[in-house]
């Protein structure tokens, strides 16, 4: 597998992920091509939302957001292991201290966490849902699994919205081909030239009145999903804004 797939984002391979004390609320299934998905919710709903975590995989802060989500919006969350039948970056070598784990993490974009597959993925197991009853299916995504999302999110796309939180790889070429709205939440590590780039080129596409989006800049890379520090009351705070911001982008745009 290619290891040509670089992230940039300094910040997104320097900042631990912290543990946060939360039992998630969901189960485990195996459904589609996945042999195990997070799901929180009820069974069954109309639509249908898909999550793709950060590197780090599973966390209690991606989970608790997920079961957020599904829980105000009565709409079941999906949330796939992209990285079966390997396992995510072990958050142990983070942040990487020597060049032989600079390079394993690198060499873990370019194989296991490869966005082109992983975009693949997601893309059928959007066509998935739909197959089996749900009207429109949301998306969103967390530093790398961000790039996936707004990547699957252009011509001939199962999905009906994308939102996309702290994430790596940001660039204005993919905005440019989006076909469905869009929701956009950075924090200061993130590029505020390419996200204003972003907003301009989604500010006069077809759907712009449906898109929404805000700069966090007391916020760092990863605030919202394993490198959430949930005991900091600050980050809890923006923690909890910014899933009611995409409850309510996906109850305007669903």
């Amino acid at each position: 597998m290619s290891t040509a797939i670089h992230n940039t984002n300094k910040a997104c391979c320097n900042i631990p992920p912290v543990q946060a004390d939360y039992q998630p609320k969901g189960t485990f299934k195996s459904l589609g091509d996945f042999q195990k998905v997070y799901v929180a919710g009820p069974e069954k709903s109309d639509n249908a939302i898909v999550c793709v975590f950060d590197i780090f995989g599973y966390f209690p802060q991606t989970q608790q957001g997920a079961d957020i989500v599904a829980s105000n919006l009565n709409t079941t969350v999906y949330m796939p292991d992209f990285f079966e039948p390997n396992e995510a970056f072990p958050s142990s070598k983070y942040p990487p201290k020597t060049d032989q784990d600079k390079a394993d993490i690198q060499a873990f974009f370019g194989g296991t966490a490869s966005p082109p597959k992983a975009i693949a993925k997601l893309t059928k197991f959007g066509n998935y849902l739909k197959s089996q009853g749900a009207k429109n299916v949301g998306i969103y995504g967390f530093c790398w699994g961000g790039k996936v999302v707004v990547s699957a999110a252009g011509e001939n796309t199962p999905f009906a919205a994308a939102s996309i939180i702290h994430p790596a790889m940001l660039s204005v070429d993919d905005a440019e081909k989006l076909t469905i709205p869009l929701a956009i939440y950075v924090s200061h590590d993130e590029s505020e030239d390419e996200y204003n780039k972003i907003l301009d080129v989604i500010g006069k596409k077809s759907f712009a009145s449906l898109n929404d989006h805000k700069y966090y800049k007391n916020m760092f890379h990863g605030w919202a999903a394993a490198r959430g520090d949930l005991n900091n009351e600050e980050n809890k705070r923006e923690y909890e804004e910014v899933y009611g911001k995409l409850i309510e982008f996906f109850k305007k745009a669903l």
